[in-house]
């Protein structure tokens, strides 16, 4: 994963006076770790989650119990409503969920191992969310779905969202 992608996040957040926060299940911090790797992240990231049972989905950042029974834990829906909460248990205006299935198990036929959803949030509003179908070993998907969100967090332009 490239320093300078990190680097180039890292400026947009200062620039725009942004904080970030995430909620990460599947990926258990793998995510933070990343951004904390770097020197200076406190100027930009403020916390991080980590919500690997459903009840702490609930406790923690208001995931509706009904959301999880309805639609399961991984989740647009639950996806949403993590990043959401994100924002509302913290100082950050823009937050990313992460909830999957890294396996080798825990995985069926409508959501196999692989199966994670992301979601990006922006002032307590939905931005964008995406469902990545990944393979390989557990820690290979978790891995993954953290270098497809710095990818995306280097591509996003916040002139847009403002």
């Amino acid at each position: 994963m490239s320093s300078n992608k990190l680097q180039n996040i890292s400026k947009k957040f200062i620039d725009q006076n942004f904080l970030l926060g995430v909620a990460e299940s599947c990926t258990g911090g793998l995510f933070a770790k990343k951004i904390t790797d770097e020197s200076g992240s406190s100027a930009w990231f403020d916390c991080g989650f980590i919500t690997y049972s459903n009840e702490s989905k609930v406790r923690m950042l208001g995931v509706n119990k009904e959301s999880i029974e309805e639609f399961g834990a991984v989740s647009r829906e639950v996806a949403q409503e993590m990043a959401i909460g994100v924002q509302k248990n913290s100082r950050a205006i823009f937050s990313i969920s992460i909830t999957g299935i890294a396996g080798p198990n825990g995985g069926s036929p409508e959501k196999p191992v692989g199966t994670v959803h992301v979601c990006f949030a922006f002032k307590e509003n939905v931005l964008k969310d995406y469902k990545l179908e990944l393979s390989g070993e557990r820690s290979t998907i978790r891995e993954q779905t953290v270098s497809f969100i710095i990818e995306e967090l280097d591509k996003l332009t916040f002139s847009d969202q403002i």
